[in-house]
């Protein structure tokens, strides 16, 4: 399980590390060109119910933080999706991975 550290906040948001990865590419490609954007996410019943959001941007430090040292094979289709969600008024939030159909080598 990774995490994804925003600021110096204390609150460490925990993803598994096959969307982390997919996350990483698709934050880091919005923040590449200067854009911000919102992320939301919801604490799940086992952390309170609830959701969170957070505006990104380029100069607020961001760590992701990966509990495994192999960097999955990337599914293109769903970092896209990622990126759709997050250039929408709603802003970035999880989507389920589709079927993959092509795999690419991230950073």
């Amino acid at each position: 399980m990774g995490k994804l550290i925003y600021n110096s906040s204390a609150r460490e948001l925990e993803i598994d590390d096959r969307t982390l990865a997919h996350l990483r590419v698709a934050i880091l490609n919005k923040l590449r060109r200067s854009e911000s954007f919102a992320m939301t996410w919801e604490h799940g019943l086992e952390n309170g119910s609830g959701r969170t959001t957070i505006w990104l941007h380029e100069s607020i430090p961001l760590q992701f933080v990966f509990s495994g040292n192999r960097q999955p094979k990337l599914n293109r289709l769903w970092v896209e999706q990622f990126l759709l969600t997050a250039n929408s008024t709603a802003g970035l939030h999880w989507v389920p991975e589709p079927e993959q159909q092509e795999e690419f080598e991230g950073d």
